[in-house]
């Protein structure tokens, strides 16, 4: 893209906020010095330096890296200092697992370094692998395989008569979160959980085995934590407020994220031990994994593990890192971008990719900021730790500074990890346009092409293999905005948007990558990264331009970075997609109780794995969606009338353009319910949500979606009517500030 190509994007892109006309002369020379400044060689300068030693949460480490993003920051220019939490982060003292029978094995331990990557030997520091928040406890029992440990997968056992109460449970990682794993098979009476990587999901049969390639090799285990986040993230002990000093804090028994079952993370190599001593019926289809030997449901005590886990439960300082440029215009309006800085291990992929983009997008704003220019709106940047263990740094500071936040922040542009590929973006979808004007402007450093452009091309060609979403394919054959993701969980944004309601975007680049073959492992390294996920940095690179774009376009406009439109056809298509799960569910009921009482599940039942018929549900009634119906075409209707006002904004006089940004911002905390979602209060948006068994993956108007499929339909009627309120709420301040800017 040539610069006159750029500065006419820049103009363009100008129409995400209010649909101004042209964008002030001062953010189009600042997005081309913003790219001048950005430099791959500077990334590759910090990955190396902070992916150099272990960073997890109380490290060394960990706490270096925050004093240089600290040094960092004012070095640049920028108004910066820590902010210190304490949180409950438990740490392996010891770890055990042996196989008792047939033949005792020691198995688990530090992974071994490989050829060729330096910081694979540099372990002395690091933790043995593990799983924060596990529950400690010394345990020896049968094992029984229940392939990726979700809802449906019991349910197969349940039909085959297996039984985990009393066992360990070995599950493959996949399919959901892993804290779901630990947390179901503690509810169905199981003692101990391990938790392996299947090469069918990060190794050989995706790529070759690291060092030669980018895939997990049989010995690199996945850490993670098992913390119940989706009841509430952050501290275990304070829920709801910043874990200062002074905190009340609960005790650990009151804390109902904390699991209860002694829990560990293995290596394919020392599953493959277990599994070949299991016994029963052989595991078939796509409940098996990829290893090259059967699988068998287990059980019976041909195979025993003893699994044992002790943790320091003490509690661990965090070192967040705030950074701001002050605006010169609207200094009480907060744009804020952050990534987390702490890792497993070495981190290089995970988060260290992202971080290195954003301090390249802090050094380019700072020399703006040294020679003479202003922000109208002020700038935020955080550099958050122990976002790994349970985004604890995060949530505490946004808890801590909840009621400020909620009156000063425009928008929160959060990233994480970012490698090489095509962009990944989610979004409160009041953002969508925002988004994908900055990603018109941005060239791809692989193709040549703008990053919308070929991720357009990727949804096309997916569709053509057969693997496209119907509404993206939709969005992207029509030529104009791509669709955005909904925002779950497992990244920064959770505390802003779900807790909050203060809008959110999550980016990075991906698909061309092998971090999932080293994802939380002593092999997610510098050399892996430069070999496997991003060389050169190129894309790294790519995403401060991306994300740059977006602050400042979002410091100067004259009206915040919405279009609302997109939002409400975005419900709309919520609200269809709840009516049908309704409906869908209801005949699969009454086929399951007709079959049933045929005996075709008896007839069908395959004699060398016979499983019986499902047990009975209770049947899903019919669910009146009237008033959620009427309060989307509200808001529809509202939308229109408010982006077509927008689209005027830069003729509105003065005032009037000010008293317009002033009535719309904060309109998405409107969003939220004071009673928050069912049997979790912390998650208080109706709209967005990480899914109470899904984890990471967002369910979209959670309180009835998830109350039908989990059969909770007294709460599906209520949030039908609560979720109406938000939305005619929400419809309601578009009105009024459509009123509002009329002559």
């Amino acid at each position: 893209m040539t610069f006159g190509k750029i500065l006419a994007g820049a103009a363009l892109a100008s129409l995400a906020f209010g649909q101004v006309a042209a964008a002030p002369i001062g953010t189009q020379a600042a997005e081309a010095k913003l790219d001048a400044s950005v430099s791959s060689a500077d990334q590759l300068a910090w990955l190396k330096d902070f992916s150099s030693a272990p960073n997890h949460v109380g490290s060394p480490h960990d706490k270096q890296n925050a004093d240089a993003t600290l040094a960092l920051f004012r070095s640049w220019g920028w108004d910066a200092h820590v902010e210190v939490f304490h949180v409950l982060y438990p740490t392996p003292i010891s770890t055990t697992l042996e196989l008792i029978t047939p033949q005792k094995v020691t198995l688990g331990g530090q992974e071994p370094p490989v050829a060729g990557d330096p910081t694979s030997a540099e372990t002395k520091d690091a933790l043995p692998p593990y799983v924060a928040y596990q529950g400690d406890g010394d345990v020896t029992a049968p094992v029984v395989y229940v392939n990726y440990g979700m809802p449906d997968d019991y349910e197969a056992l349940a039909r085959r008569g297996i039984d985990v109460k009393g066992k360990i449970v070995l599950a493959r990682y996949g399919a959901g979160w892993r804290g779901l794993k630990p947390k179901l098979a503690q509810e169905h009476g199981a003692v101990g959980c391990l938790i392996y990587s299947d090469p069918a999901n990060d190794g050989y049969a995706h790529w070759d085995s690291y060092p030669d390639g980018g895939g997990r090799p049989d010995h690199g285990v996945q850490r993670g934590s098992v913390q119940d986040m989706t009841t509430y993230p952050g501290d275990p002990l304070t829920p709801g407020v910043g874990a200062t000093e002074g905190a009340k804090r609960l005790t650990r028994e009151q804390a109902v994220t904390l699991l209860k079952i002694p829990t560990l993370p293995i290596s394919w190599s020392d599953a493959s031990k277990i599994i070949a001593g299991l016994q029963g019926p052989v595991v078939t289809g796509k409940q098996r994994g990829g290893l090259g030997q059967a699988y068998h449901w287990g059980g019976t005590p041909a195979v025993t593990v003893h699994l044992a886990v002790k943790s320091d439960w003490s509690l661990k300082p965090l070192y967040d890192v705030i950074a701001t440029l002050k605006g010169a215009k609207r200094p009480d309006e907060w744009v804020i971008r952050a990534n987390h800085r702490d890792g497993w291990v070495f981190g290089a992929a995970d988060p260290l990719t992202g971080h290195g983009a954003m301090l390249s997008e802090a050094k380019a704003l700072g020399s703006l900021y040294k020679s003479g220019w202003r922000p109208d709106r002020t700038i935020v940047y955080a550099s958050w730790d122990g976002e790994e263990p349970g985004l604890l740094g995060s949530t505490e500071w946004a808890e801590t500074h909840a009621d400020e936040l909620q009156k000063k922040a425009v928008v929160y542009i959060n990233t994480d990890n970012s490698v090489r590929g095509v962009l990944e973006a989610e979004a409160s979808h009041d953002l969508q346009h925002f988004v994908n004007q900055a990603a018109r402007d941005v060239t791809d450093p692989e193709t040549g092409s703008t990053v919308q452009e070929r991720q357009r091309a990727d949804i096309l060609a997916s569709d053509y293999d057969g693997d496209g979403e119907a509404d993206a394919v939709k969005a992207a054959k029509a030529g104009g905005d791509l669709l955005v993701g909904p925002l779950g969980s497992g990244s920064d944004y959770s505390a802003f948007l779900q807790h909050l309601g203060i809008p959110s975007i999550n980016l990075g680049f991906g698909g061309e990558d092998a971090s999932g073959g080293s994802y939380h492992s002593v092999y997610d390294s510098y050399t892996h990264v430069t070999k496997f996920d991003d060389p050169g940095l190129v894309y790294g690179a790519a995403l401060s331009k991306l994300v740059g774009r977006m602050v400042l376009r979002a410091a100067d406009a004259d009206v915040g970075p919405a279009r609302y439109s997109d939002l409400a056809a975005t419900v709309a298509r919520y609200v269809t997609e709840v009516k049908k799960l309704a409906d869908t569910q209801r005949e699969k009921d009454k086929a399951r109780e007709e079959l049933t009482a045929e005996g075709d599940f008896k007839l069908a039942s395959n004699v060398l794995d016979p499983t019986t018929a499902p047990a009975p549900k209770q049947a899903t009634p019919l669910i009146d969606f009237a008033a959620l119906e009427k309060a989307s075409d509200h808001l529809a209707r509202a939308a229109g009338a408010a982006d077509g006002v927008l689209a005027k904004a830069d003729t509105l006089p003065p005032a009037t353009r000010a008293a317009l940004d002033a009535q719309l911002r904060g309109i998405d905390q409107l969003m939220l319910s004071p009673d928050g979602l069912p049997g979790r209060p912390w998650y208080r948006n109706l709209i967005y949500a990480p899914g109470t068994l899904t984890g990471y993956g967002a369910k979209t108007l959670p309180g009835i979606r998830e109350a039908i499929e989990q059969r909770r339909f007294a709460d599906a009627v209520a949030y039908v009517a609560k979720t109406a309120a938000v939305l005619d709420a929400y419809a309601g301040r578009l009105d009024a500030a459509v009123k509002g800017a009329k002559p």
